[in-house]
C-alpha cells in the first residue's frame, strides 16, 4: 500500500498556479503584438489589459517579429 507522497506549501501553491494558467491562443497573441503595433496605448497600459506580465508580452513580440524576417525571406 502507497503512502500518499506529502506535499510542501509551495509546492501546492505551484501546482495551483499551473493549473489555473491561461492559455492564449495564437490568434490572441498575434491581436495583442497588433494592437501594440498601432501605439494606441503604452505597452504597460496593454498588458495590464489584458494581465499579462511586461517580459511575457515581449516575449510574444519578439516571437511575432522572427516569425515574420523568416517568412520575408522565404518569399525572395
Amino acid at each position: 500500500m502507497k503512502t500518499p507522497k506529502k506535499q510542501t506549501a509551495e509546492n501546492y501553491i505551484k501546482e495551483i498556479r499551473r493549473n489555473t494558467r491561461r492559455i492564449f491562443s495564437s490568434e490572441q497573441k498575434i491581436q495583442i503584438v497588433m494592437e501594440a503595433l498601432r501605439a494606441e496605448m503604452s505597452v504597460a497600459e496593454l498588458c495590464r489589459k489584458y494581465s499579462i506580465h511586461e517580459s511575457q508580452f515581449y516575449k510574444w513580440n519578439k516571437e511575432f517579429l522572427e516569425a515574420g524576417k523568416k517568412r520575408l525571406s522565404v518569399i525572395q
